[in-house]
């Protein structure tokens, strides 16, 4: 047998094996698509310099077997604000907030209520973060639907995560087509990407991993996030769970189950590991703290490969690493707090009354209950800048370009504070190194690697922009799905992720159909 025959002779029985157990668990989706389950992992944190580091000190690292096997997008940019609803929803969307309307985690609507009101009056803050948990009776969180804000025109009715999205999901598309979809993330409102639908997901596990409490020496023992060893843990049973799925259970291994279409998790090892541990110098070196924290995600990860691999499913699963977000400031040097009760203290001077909601992170987002405040407090602001660490003030035809109108859109903040480089509104006493949820490159360029052994492109850097929304329609179109079968893919024209050409299974049996004598 010819070499050229030979090697492609293997590579089909090895994908005709992984193909005959997977199309067994997604008979609905098409047979001839690339690929029949894709693996997405967001590592939180994880910058494209992060990636580039370690893979180069750590050779035999599974992150290095899978950019061997794939394409390293090393100019890969998160959406902004870079919070984690609107970083996760771009990987799952294929949108931005112009498109999801989902700003951030602690947002504000002009048309729903506040929580537990008759809806008699509008304008609310909408925070869907673990303040919303309550006990289930069971030991287990979930959302408190006294918390949640109301919608008055649908009966003053609480607004769950899911409902509070206005586009659908990868996971409603993937379902919608008859595939099976699971997701796990860190707190119960994740609810979010099950998508307007409330049911695209299949097998959702949300354990609780609890508030931020980084770098914070009244951490008690139970505080997930003031340890890097306890954060760790907590993405080690996560990481069971994906095992158990691949293995073909539900995410608890309680039950058999089928391996999903789509699937993943929410790593927060390294996203801690950046606050309490931060970096070495201003060009991103690593210390040891987020050297370890990266290595155990990788060893994570060397476990979902080695699970695939044993369970003949690694030539048929796209795995794809990435991050929702950054954290900055890379440079320590750069960092300042600033208390945020300090630039709500210069709006209320400029226009007493006027704020409705204030969210502040690496940057700052700001509602106002009287829009015509606006230029008041935008010249206010700007007037306070060197106090304030700000570099920019985006409001009125400035803030359209980037958003829908604040006039016309009951979502969009009115003002967006664009803060110096390494300048974080929080409480000077704030333990934490690094945050994120700004607009800065720290917070926003991130690690992108899409990996799998028939790539045609495997091996390959793509230096060129590209963003995290683009991995939404590369997801449906791996899968052998209309990328535009996404809403916000459609609206805002999100394209495939390049260079994404690959070779499936039933391209090889056609080549080997070809080129074998029986097929002359």
């Amino acid at each position: 047998m010819k070499p050229l025959l030979r090697a492609l002779t293997t590579a089909l029985a090895v994908a005709t094996a992984s193909v005959t157990g997977s199309i067994a668990t997604a008979a609905s989706l098409p047979a001839h698509a690339p690929f029949h389950h894709v693996l997405l992992v967001s590592v939180d944190g994880l910058h494209a310099g992060d990636l580039a580091r370690f893979v180069a000190a750590h050779p035999d690292s599974t992150l290095a077997q899978l950019a061997a096997q794939g394409i390293d997008y090393t100019n890969a940019h998160a959406v902004m604000p870079a919070d984690s609803f609107p970083g996760l929803l771009a990987l799952v969307t294929g949108g931005t907030p112009a498109a999801t309307g989902v700003y951030y985690d602690d947002s504000y609507d002009r048309n729903l209520a506040a929580p537990g009101s008759d809806c008699s009056r509008t304008g609310t803050r909408v925070r869907y973060d673990e303040s919303l948990d309550m006990d289930d009776g069971h030991g287990h969180d979930t959302i408190d639907p006294t918390k949640l804000p109301r919608d008055p025109r649908h009966g003053c009715a609480p607004v769950y995560p899911h409902a509070f999205l206005r586009v659908n999901t990868v996971f409603e598309a993937v379902h919608d087509a008859g595939g099976y979809t699971a997701w796990i993330d860190k707190h119960p409102t994740y609810e979010l990407v099950e998508g307007p639908s409330g049911h695209g997901v299949d097998d959702l596990f949300l354990p609780e991993i609890g508030a931020n409490y980084e770098g914070l020496m009244d951490a008690k023992p139970k505080d997930i996030t003031g340890s890097l060893a306890k954060t760790e843990q907590y993405d080690d049973m996560k990481a069971r769970a994906i095992v158990n799925e691949i293995d073909g259970l539900t995410h608890d291994g309680s039950a058999t189950s089928v391996v999903p279409n789509v699937f993943g998790l929410n790593l927060q090892a390294i996203n801690v590991a950046q606050k309490i541990y931060g970096y070495r110098d201003a060009d991103g070196e690593l210390t040891p703290g987020l050297d370890g924290a990266i290595g155990h995600v990788d060893g994570l990860l060397h476990h979902f490969v080695s699970e695939l691999d044993r369970k003949h499913l690694r030539d048929d699963t796209l795995v794809i690493v990435t991050a929702k977000h950054g954290n900055g400031p890379i440079d320590r040097q750069l960092l300042d707090k600033i208390d945020d009760a300090r630039l709500a203290a210069v709006i209320d001077a400029a226009a007493p009354g006027a704020l409705a909601q204030l969210t502040t992170d690496h940057g700052a987002l700001v509602w106002l209950h009287d829009r015509s405040a606006t230029p008041a407090i935008t010249a206010a602001l700007r007037s306070h800048a060197n106090a304030l660490g700000i570099a920019d003030v985006i409001s009125g035809k400035r803030l359209a370009l980037r958003f829908p109108d604040p006039a016309t859109d009951s979502r969009t903040p009115d003002i967006v504070v664009v803060s110096r480089d390494g300048v974080i509104f929080t409480p000077p006493h704030d333990g934490k190194l690094a945050e994120h949820g700004g607009f800065h490159d720290d917070d926003v360029h991130v690690a992108l690697l899409v990996s799998n052994p028939h790539l045609a492109a495997q091996g390959r850097s793509v230096t060129w922009p590209v963003s995290t929304t683009e991995v939404a329609p590369t997801i449906l179109a791996a899968l052998g799905l209309k990328p535009d079968a996404l809403q916000a893919v459609a609206l805002e024209g999100t394209p495939v992720l390049p260079d994404t050409g690959w070779t499936s299974p039933d391209q090889l049996a056609h080549i080997e159909t070809t080129l074998s004598p029986a097929g002359k």
